[in-house]
């Protein structure tokens, strides 16, 4: 089975849940930003969640499938169509030989993920198929999708359309899948925290921070008061990781995010909590996000009822469609 690309969109990488234990090499993680909206693409077609699926940004791609398939799309809602009929989120599709799926106008989000079933065939590297653009490795020739590019799909994306979901798992996919977009992006304080001034903390608290237009995978750039630190002087490079909110010394913070490095040097006033991350993923340049400080056991215990959540569902999926 072959996917022709006809028109590449964006930008639309194919990404998995990351390319971990190399960072010691000085090579990034990766993966999908939104990481739920990918794993809940995969569970819907009965994939592996570490399964590559396209995470596709703001302006998505036209595809051709040469031969039949079953899809699934989740995250942000790009317009899709699949022969120009509507396609609806985080629910399987058949997909005839010679459909086309393409994508109109965004009504919400930023990242839309496909999932195939039975994945896209892609090479692995150091453990992942996940693409690092700016290393040039992983993923489809290291590198975004292009006009004219064909991939070689394995004959298993050929599975059967599944059964509709039970109403159970319906239930459990809505609950993760519809965040409330205009709560607070949780935050843990960071290890330098008290380098910040109260002022400074209470800014970052009650204010809301622009995202940059030089955002990217790699980092969040936030606009609006500049952070002040109680003391100068430099610090020791430490590691960081996915939701790091470092403040260079313009004082504007900075959230790394998939495609961060492994260490850095500025301090780290906060943690975005790992559960709110793939919300984080979601915003748009141009669009303004607020933060509220909850603890470390308060998020790791969101974390975990998370993780319950899609175990449920896992279950869920596998008592109706296995």
């Amino acid at each position: 089975m072959s996917l022709e690309v006809i028109k590449p969109g964006l930008f639309s990488v194919f990404q998995d849940l990351g390319r971990h234990g190399a960072q010691k090499l000085g090579v990034p993680a990766s993966g999908a930003m939104d990481e739920l909206a990918h794993r809940l693409a995969n569970l819907a077609v009965g994939n592996a969640e570490n399964e590559a699926t396209l995470e596709i940004m703001l302006m998505g791609p036209t595809l051709r499938f040469n031969r039949p398939a079953t899809i699934a799309l989740a995250g942000a809602d790009l317009g899709a169509t699949l022969n120009e009929q509507p396609l609806a989120l985080l629910a399987p599709i058949a997909v005839p030989a010679g459909a086309v799926l393409q994508f109109a106008k965004r009504k919400t989000g930023l990242r839309a993920y496909l999932a195939v079933a039975g994945g896209f065939g892609l090479p692995s590297l150091l453990g992942s198929t996940s693409t690092y653009v700016r290393g040039g490795f992983g993923g489809f020739q290291g590198r975004a999708l292009r006009k004219g590019d064909v991939l070689n799909l394995p004959c298993r994306a050929e599975r059967a359309a599944l059964p509709p979901a039970s109403a159970a798992a319906l239930r459990l996919l809505r609950s993760l899948a519809q965040p409330d977009a205009a709560e607070p992006l949780r935050l843990v304080t960071g290890r330098e925290w008290k380098y910040f001034s109260v002022v400074a903390q209470k800014l970052l608290l009650s204010t809301g921070y622009r995202v940059g237009p030089q955002s990217d995978r790699m980092g969040y750039r936030l606009e609006g008061p500049p952070l002040e630190r109680a003391c100068t002087g430099d610090i020791l490079s430490s590691a960081v990781a996915f939701g790091t909110m470092q403040v260079p010394p313009n004082g504007m913070p900075i959230v790394l995010m998939a495609d961060r490095q492994a260490s850095g040097g500025y301090p780290r006033i906060a943690q975005v909590a790992s559960v709110d991350l793939p919300r984080l993923a979601q915003v748009m340049p141009g669009e303004t996000v607020h933060f509220s400080l909850i603890s470390l056991n308060q998020a790791e215990e969101l974390l975990l009822e998370r993780g319950r959540t899609l175990g449920a569902l896992r279950e869920a999926l596998d008592i109706k469609w296995k």
